[in-house]
C-alpha cells in the first residue's frame, strides 16, 4: 500500500515519529481542560440549577444573569472564542501556542457546555426526593451534596462524555491554528504538503481515541446507575 509515492506509509517520519508526539499533545490538551471543565461545569450546572425557580434556592437574579453567561459562551463557535480570548490565554498561560495554552479556550468554550448538561441531569432528578431530604431536616449543601449530585451522577458523566469527546474535536481545531496535536500534524502535513497517508493516519487516531472515550464513559455511567 503507498501514498504519494512513498514506498510505505510506515517510511514515512511524520506518521512513526511525529503522530505520536501530536497524539499525545492532544491527549494532554483534552485531558487537562476536561478535569477543569468538569469541576466548573458541575460548580456552574449546580447553581444554575439550585437558582432556578424550581431549584433548592431560587434566585431569579442570580440565575438570568449567570444563565445569559453561559449562554453567550455557548453560543460563540469555538474558533472566533479562541481568537477573541487571546489576551486571556497570554495572560494564563503566558504564551498562545502550544498544547498547555490551548487548555484555555478549550475550557473555555466547554465549561458553559457541560454545565447545561450538568443542569439537565439534575433537572430529572425526583422531585420527591429532594423534599423527602428537606423534611428530615437536611441543609440546602447536604441535599445537593447527598441527594441531587448521586440521583444525577449516571447523567452528569454521560454529559461528560459528550463534553469530552467535543472537546477532542475542539482540540483538533485549536491544533490547526498553533496548538499543536493531532490537528496542526493533519493541517501542516496533510493538508498543506499533501501528505494524504499523514491526514488518513491523524483521521484513524482521532476516531480510535473517540471511541474509547465512548465505550469508557457508557460502562462508568452503568457502573453508577443503581436506579
Amino acid at each position: 500500500m503507498t501514498f504519494n509515492g512513498d514506498p510505505t506509509w510506515l517510511d514515512n517520519p511524520v506518521i512513526t515519529q511525529g503522530l505520536p508526539k501530536a497524539l499525545w499533545e492532544t491527549l494532554a490538551m483534552t485531558v487537562g481542560s476536561a478535569l477543569i471543565t468538569a469541576v466548573l461545569g458541575v460548580v456552574v450546572g449546580v447553581l444554575l440549577h439550585n437558582t432556578s425557580s424550581g431549584g433548592i434556592s431560587p434566585n431569579v437574579a442570580v440565575n438570568r444573569v449567570l444563565g445569559a453567561i453561559v449562554n453567550v459562551g455557548r453560543s460563540l463557535p469555538f474558533l472566533i472564542l479562541m481568537i477573541a480570548i487571546i489576551p486571556i490565554t497570554r495572560f494564563i498561560a503566558g504564551t498562545t501556542v502550544g498544547w498547555r495554552a490551548m487548555i484555555v479556550p478549550l475550557t473555555v468554550g466547554a465549561v458553559p457546555f457541560f454545565a447545561r448538561l450538568v443542569e439537565t441531569s439534575l433537572r430529572e432528578v425526583s422531585s420527591g426526593k429532594v423534599e423527602a431530604a428537606t423534611i428530615m431536616g437536611a441543609t440546602r449543601w447536604n441535599v445537593t451534596r447527598k441527594v441531587l449530585l448521586p440521583e444525577a451522577l449516571p447523567g452528569i458523566i454521560a454529559g461528560l462524555t459528550t463534553t469530552v469527546i467535543a472537546l477532542i474535536g475542539y482540540s483538533a481545531m485549536a491544533g490547526a491554528v498553533g496548538g499543536g496535536g493531532l490537528g496542526a500534524t493533519a493541517m501542516s502535513y496533510g493538508y498543506n504538503r499533501f501528505q494524504t497517508d499523514v491526514m488518513i493516519a491523524a483521521v484513524v487516531l482521532l476516531v480510535v481515541v473517540v471511541q474509547l472515550v465512548q465505550v469508557v464513559g457508557d460502562r462508568v455511567a452503568r457502573a453508577v446507575d443503581h436506579r
